[in-house]
């Protein structure tokens, strides 16, 4: 087995925000609007009230105080330092506005492709996905290609296309790693057997959901205290305001800090040692 295999640690900063490198572009290109995610409205394009003349956020330390929830659980997955500092080279939307649209409507194409590269860099850690390691590997380098274009040609790109060929592989990656729980699982109350995409609110305190799919299932303020979510597919799920107080989420694949950090927990939640307690969690 290649030693590669499970190196992905290293790799994985590459796909996390590092604003020490970025241009601020969340905090520019996003629009958004009053709501309890956000305090005030602000345009697509238009600079954060908040935004630093060095790009940094005034209140990053405080943003959860002061309304704006919505920006912690915000994840560019590193597009943002990507796009200032390879795709632009270092020109920032201040030192030549002509470009500040073009890199704006860029940074939501670049997210995308470093969020695929995010996930597929976990697979690539994973030693259930060494039956498909090499298309692993494929895809990885395909997709990183795809994010040094230049402009014009990120512009064009059709997203959803490339995107199916990495949630197929994803999908594998999935299946391999949750046919290892055991099958007695499937007869337990919640266990593999979880069809619904909506489950808001949804009692699941100290539930058995070992190896459960839950790609894109929206968990809003369900309450998952002491639940077993070890090996369980996490893709997309929706945890705001969800509780995952004394949850075990260690082993569980595909997920993101921004997952986290929208949902509530404590000291005693386990989670995968890539990702970090939130602070809010701990007050």
């Amino acid at each position: 087995m290649s030693n590669e295999l499970f190196n992905h640690n290293h790799t994985q900063n590459k796909f996390s925000a590092d604003c020490e490198k970025c241009f601020g572009l969340c905090c520019v290109a996003l629009p958004y609007a009053k709501s309890a995610d956000f305090a005030f409205n602000k345009d697509g394009g238009t600079p954060c009230q908040n935004l630093n003349a060095d790009y940094r956020c005034s209140i990053h330390k405080n943003l959860r105080n002061n309304g704006l929830r919505g920006c912690t659980v915000y994840d560019c997955f590193g597009a943002g330092q990507k796009i200032s500092q390879v795709t632009y080279n270092g020109k920032s939307w201040r030192d030549d506005p002509a470009i500040a649209e073009e890199m704006f409507n860029i940074l939501p194409i670049m997210q995308q492709l470093h969020e695929m590269l995010y996930y597929l860099n976990e697979a690539l850690g994973l030693e259930e996905a060494q039956p498909i390691y090499t298309d692993l590997q494929e895809a990885m380098a395909k997709t990183e290609q795809l994010t040094d274009q230049a402009p014009t040609f990120l512009l064009d790109l059709y997203v959803p296309t490339h995107r199916a060929l990495v949630n197929d592989l994803l999908l594998q990656t999935s299946e391999l790693v949750r046919k290892k729980v055991n099958k007695n699982m499937e007869h337990s109350k919640y266990g593999k057997k979880i069809k619904r995409k909506d489950l808001m609110g949804a009692n699941l305190r100290g539930a058995n959901l070992r190896g459960t799919n839950l790609r894109g299932v929206l968990l809003i303020a369900a309450d998952l205290r002491e639940a077993d979510m070890r090996m369980t597919d996490l893709i997309g799920a929706d945890f705001r305001d969800a509780d995952l107080s004394g949850a075990n989420l260690e082993g569980s694949i595909f997920l993101t800090q921004a997952q986290l950090n929208s949902a509530k927990g404590n000291r005693k939640t386990k989670i995968p040692s890539s990702l970090s307690i939130p602070s809010h969690w701990l007050h």
